[in-house]
């Protein structure tokens, strides 16, 4: 009689590992699918419409990678489909290849993480023969960030891309902290208009300068980009920041100062892109600490018509299908059809922009 009930309870145990098993195994293919939904092949609930327009290119959906926290793309192919996301930023390119700066490059913080890359890179030559051709292959759209020395070398990388098949837009890396002169056309408005329109004169692409937030306004930073003629901004890139070893009392950084980035950065990016958003009439990409759909849903209701999953790439490569399942099922559960009553959703009504 015991022998029985033990084998009956066994059997219990067995089937109910196999069942959590089972779940287990058909969540994670609806994370990593091509079509990434939340809702099920036989469910009636019709599945909303998540597509967006920034700056002329036509996403599928707002979800992007972050530039330097994607690598090139084949790093992260083996975790999921890559056509799955809304558009692809891949590391800065600069005119040359870049070793970066000295290691240690990272430190990790409470709520975040503090780096100091350097820019390293192949150089635009090497990024045509090498890392194009695998590019061209996915359906998403590619955004190249480029980064130049000088207002002169940002137009002639922009103008090198024009030529490229396979490019759909160029992100202007005019707030990189972690390199001499990186800040420079980031923070001073009369830099910023010349840089941005020497690109927009030299490319038919759509020109999207990525903003910093080492300033006093980034509004008057958003303006001159506007007026230059840049398509859309991205906000925001990492802030200046610093942690000191107190065991050697130095600083943990060989260049003492790194850019943080992660949920500890949300709450000042969200209120920039809530300030941007009422400044100029232009498409945002919000950036910072997005870690889960209602992060993402967040930058969208202060102004942001798509955003850039970064640093939670370091901790889970299938991060951004995570994000994009989380905005969908936000839009199941409130019964939205689509993604544009989000958008600003939450800013002052009757607002003014210049």
């Amino acid at each position: 009689m015991k022998r029985n009930q033990k084998s009956r309870r066994g059997a219990r145990v067995e089937s109910r590992g196999k069942k959590r098993k089972a779940t287990v195994t058909r969540r994670r293919s609806a994370v990593v699918g091509p079509r990434s939904s939340v809702l099920g092949p036989r469910s009636s609930v019709r599945r909303p419409d998540l597509g967006v327009e920034i700056g002329g290119i036509r996403l599928k959906n707002p979800v992007m990678t972050a530039s330097g926290t994607f690598g090139y793309g084949t790093e992260l192919t083996p975790f999921f489909d890559l056509n799955a996301l809304g558009a692809i930023v891949v590391k800065t390119v600069t005119m040359h290849p870049r070793q970066g700066n000295p290691p240690p490059r990272i430190v990790e913080t409470p709520g975040g993480m503090l780096n100091s890359i350097g820019l390293q890179n192949v150089g635009i030559d090497d990024f045509h023969r090498q890392k194009l051709p695998f590019l061209r292959t996915l359906a998403t759209p590619l955004l190249v960030n480029i980064a130049g020395k000088s207002v002169e070398e940002f137009a002639d990388l922009a103008k090198r891309l024009s030529d490229t098949e396979g490019v759909a837009g160029i992100e202007l890396n005019i707030s990189c902290p972690n390199v001499a002169g990186g800040l420079d056309f980031g923070t001073d408005p009369h830099l910023t208009y010349e840089v941005v329109r020497a690109v927009r004169q030299t490319t038919p692409l759509p020109v999207i300068p990525k903003l910093s937030p080492n300033v006093t306004d980034i509004t008057v930073i958003a303006r001159a980009a506007a007026d230059a003629g840049a398509n859309a901004l991205s906000l925001i890139n990492t802030i200046v920041a610093m942690a000191i070893d107190v065991r050697t009392r130095k600083p943990r950084l060989p260049g003492a100062t790194g850019g943080l980035s992660g949920p500890a950065i949300r709450p000042i990016a969200v209120r920039m892109v809530w300030d941007v958003a009422q400044a100029v009439k232009l498409p945002l990409i919000g950036i910072g600490g997005i870690m889960t759909g209602e992060d993402a849903v967040e930058f969208l209701l202060a102004g942001a018509s798509a955003v850039q999953v970064g640093t939670a790439n370091f901790l889970d490569p299938l991060a951004p299908m995570k994000v994009l399942a989380g905005l969908e099922a936000y839009l199941v559960r409130y019964g939205l059809e689509n993604v544009t009553p989000l958008i600003g959703a939450a800013l002052p009504p009757n607002r003014e922009t210049e």
